[in-house]
């Protein structure tokens, strides 16, 4: 491992390549790294804000000529009032930092009360940290909470746009470096808007709290956009191993992302993401100067047999205060002549949300029990505990610190909690005893610490008794060893860690999982085959079966796949289904084979393979609206690029072709001329669509396929294999439980189906191994014939499921206009398998 001093030079001449320091690092943090406040008389002013992040990042920012970008602290804060420049005797880290360095994101009060105290706090805080009995839900705060990701992430392209015209040069890319779980959406937002100006940069994360289980994640209602809004990153930070785990195994089984465990980086689409476990540090040096300078608190440990334990943290539900005081009471209970007069513990309390009921619950709570065993112990000159409800100066706390006998650092979940590792900073001469829940992210490496559970008060105040009464060697040697870890992985250590695992990200040898092979599934789906004696093969047409095309009439199938094709379809024990945006009249012409079921419009015109029709009824009036919205769109856009495409019960305006400057405009326009006739538009790919208000779609026409061609129990008769595209992975969704689902492409980062292909040549390739086993097996008679009692059972209970709301008129109608298709009646919605 290289030394510090080494590693920070590679880092820094990686952020700052060039002799006038041109690279950028770009910071995107919850709040500004210095406390803004407007004075009495109006005017800004800014004050150190203090902490380990702007400790170790704020200098970097400063030397490479880059950004941070922050909500401010204030409301009334004007669109072009500037940040003030730090004042001459400001000798704090972020004193280097620029006005022009500090990009203030505006949140309005009402936004920010819904996203800080309502999502951010009152569902990811608890959530994340495991406390299911807290989270609350709102979707209006969901909402917000997207909101205002948003507004971060504009901010940050403006910083971008900024750097690479006005400040880098061509090749250099710079760094978005995002902070926490205020802003988990935003990774993917400024990938969005980067890619769409064309604008370079390369994306990390790192979480400073615990990250969830997938079980606990899974109850989130958006889960899944948090994990793409993480994933949009290059490389992701955890605190431990643990939490890195749990965000792989989310990856896994909620995207169905492929994950490699071992090395720690999950495929998503195209690009591989970086998993890395990096505990943070605290500013050590910094820490130990101020515990040796820091003057003896007043009224501090006056007599030198008084022992004195610390704590220190905020007043949150996580921090386990109220186990810290019953746990003194217990020590006091157990040991109460050995202590009495001689034992002091000191739990500062700092004031956090106290805008929230929770919260102040939490603070009365306290307060009772602190005054309850105080009650109990205290005589007429002594009491056991003493509570400060505040936050102290850094140098009062490190003289704290340096003079407490134990420090209590007992949460209940924590992240990592740097209380512990600063309680060691300020340990000068090596004489205290750190207590240290099992559950602090801490504990991970400061194993020299007496680890306890905090949930059981009597072996608390058991450990807590054993560091009163631990001798001054024994003391002495677990504090060095825990001071040198300390001093060696500190604030800087963790940065320049953080920012050498970006330096990989432009890498050659960049890391990739093994090759998309149908090896990977070539077994499991012949245990499934094998176990089923029919297979029917259900399949999406563009983007599956053909690439994408300028125009609808490009995306030709090829030769090949055709010949495939027919050779399943020709199979006894293969069924095949194509299903399809396409019109069904158009996805017929685009295959020519006559032994597939094609459902066109997404399920709503399906044909079997002996011509046999069906579609559900429509609305009386769809037709009509139908046609006025036409005739609409084609006046109102005859001159532009943008065209209509009438499918028949469904109608797609394209604006693929419309110039990028152009496209809002007429985007808005023909959502509003869609609305106008009483249409929600429903958002394809660089498209809108118009479709009947029906309850049917893509999965309720897969199911019909399979129960019309395999009877009710066809999921005892056949295998289902579904392969389709990041458009069909809400059919996958819900297929997920009884059919085998591959998404097909390198984007398919927002595909639930737990296996993928990476382009068409995958499926061509998986459809001749379907060819190849399907042959070695023995043919069996034609498909399953059901009786038309049977049948007519099954189309009735889908209809009255589908469209119970429809009149017999509007039925009758429907039925009148299937029977005149030519070459169909009522009857041949039967499918006839007897060929």
């Amino acid at each position: 491992m290289a030394p510090l001093g080494e590693k920070l030079e590679r880092v820094l001449s990686f952020t700052n390549p060039t002799e006038e320091g041109n690279n950028s690092l770009i910071v995107v943090s919850n709040r500004l790294p210095f406390v803004l406040k407007r004075g009495s008389n109006g005017v800004l002013q800014r004050s150190h804000s203090a902490g380990g992040l702007v400790t170790a990042v704020a200098p970097v920012v400063t030397k490479c000529n880059g950004k941070w970008i922050g909500w401010p602290g204030l409301f009334d804060l004007g669109g072009h009032e500037k940040v003030p420049e730090a004042s001459d005797d400001d000798k704090s880290p972020t004193a280097g930092l620029k006005s022009n360095q500090v990009i203030p994101v505006n949140i309005p009060e009402n936004d920010f009360e819904e996203f800080y105290n309502g999502f951010c706090n009152g569902t990811l805080w608890p959530l994340f940290h495991s406390f299911s009995c807290k989270i609350t839900y709102d979707r209006n705060s969901w909402q917000t909470y997207q909101k205002v990701n948003d507004y971060f992430a504009e901010k940050t392209v403006e910083a971008l746009r900024y750097q690479q015209e006005v400040i880098l040069v061509d090749e250099e890319i710079p760094i978005v470096w995002i902070h926490d779980y205020q802003l988990l959406l935003c990774p993917a937002r400024i990938r969005e808007l980067a890619e769409d100006e064309g604008l370079s940069c390369k994306l990390g994360f790192f979480l400073h709290i615990p990250f969830p289980s997938y079980d606990m994640l899974n109850t989130l209602e958006g889960s899944e956009e948090i994990l793409y809004g993480m994933l949009a990153c290059d490389v992701i930070g955890f605190h431990i191993d643990l939490y890195s785990q749990n965000f792989l195994e989310s990856c896994l089984r909620k995207l169905g992302c492929r994950v490699d465990f071992d090395n720690k980086t999950v495929e998503i689409g195209s690009r591989v993401v970086r998993v890395r476990t990096l505990p943070i540090g605290i500013p050590f040096d910094k820490f130990e100067e101020c515990a040796k300078n820091a003057p003896k608190v007043n009224g501090q440990k006056d007599e030198k047999d008084t022992k004195l334990i610390i704590s220190v943290d905020r007043v949150d539900y996580t921090k386990g205060l109220v186990q810290k005081v019953r746990a003194i009471e217990k020590l006091l209970e157990k040991h109460r002549h050995e202590y009495a007069g001689k034992l002091t513990f000191l739990q500062i309390g700092v004031p956090s949300r106290t805008n929230i009921k929770e919260y102040q619950s939490l603070h009365n709570e306290l307060s009772r029990e602190i005054g309850r065993v105080n009650g109990k112990f205290s005589t007429a000159d002594w009491y056991p505990i003493q509570f400060m409800y505040k936050g102290l100066p850094q140098d009062e706390l490190a003289a704290y610190y340096r003079d407490s006998d134990v420090a209590l650092v007992t949460p209940l979940v924590d992240g990592m909690n740097l209380v512990a590792k600063e309680f060691v900073a300020c340990q000068i001469n090596n004489s205290g005893a750190l207590v240290l829940s099992y559950f602090a992210g801490a504990a991970e490496s400061m194993k020299e610490a007496l680890m306890v559970n905090p949930y059981e008060v009597n072996l608390l105040a058991d450990s807590l008794h054993k560091a009163l009464q631990m001798s001054s060697s024994e003391c002495q040697l677990r504090m060095e060893k825990l001071r040198a870890r300390e001093r060696k992985f500190d604030v800087h250590y963790w940065m320049s860690s953080f920012l050498e695992e970006m330096r990989f990200v432009e890498s050659i040898e960049k890391p990739k999982l093994p090759t998309i092979s149908l090896d990977l599934y070539s077994k499991s789906l012949s245990e499934q085959m094998e176990a089923s004696p029919k297979l029917a093969v259900i399949l999406g047409y563009d983007g599956t079966l053909v690439g994408p095309a300028p125009t609808p009439q490009q995306a030709v199938l090829a030769n090949e796949t055709r010949e495939i094709l027919k050779i399943l379809a020709s199979n006894n024990d293969v069924s095949v289904c194509i299903i399809s945006g396409r019109s069904v009249a158009d996805l017929r012409k685009m295959v020519g084979i006559k032994k597939i079921t094609y459902a066109g419009n997404n399920g709503l015109e399906i044909v079997h393979p002996d011509g046999a029709f069906f579609a559900p009824p429509v609305p009386e009036e769809h037709e009509i609206k139908i046609s006025r919205l036409v005739t609409e769109l084609q006046t109102e856009f005859s001159n532009c690029k943008a065209w209509v495409e009438n499918k028949g019960p469904v109608v797609t305006f394209h604006y693929r072709n419309v110039p990028k400057g152009m496209r809002n405009i007429i985007c808005l326009k023909a959502v509003q001329i869609f609305k106008k006739h009483g249409f929600e538009p429903q958002e394809v790919p660089m498209a809108f669509e118009a479709r009947p208000s029906v309850n049917w779609d893509v999965s309720k026409a897969a199911a019909y396929f399979l129960r019309s061609t395999y009877g009710v129990d066809w999921a005892q008769r056949c295998t289902v294999l579904y392969i389709g595209d990041i458009d069909d992975s809400k059919v996958m969704l819900s297929m997920k439980s009884f059919a085998f689902t591959i998404s097909v492409g390198k984007h398919v980062n927002q595909s639930k189906g737990f296996k993928k292909l990476p382009d068409i040549q995958g499926v061509i390739d998986l459809l001749k191994w379907l060819e190849m086993k399907m042959l070695q097996k023995p043919q069996r008679q034609p498909t399953f014939m059901p009786d038309f009692g049977e049948y007519e059972q099954y189309l009735s209970t889908q209809m009255s499921i589908a469209f119970s709301d429809y009149n017999n008129g509007a039925r009758k109608r429907r039925r009148s206009r299937t029977s005149s298709a030519p070459g169909k009646s009522p009857i041949s919605l039967m499918p006839n398998r007897s060929e």
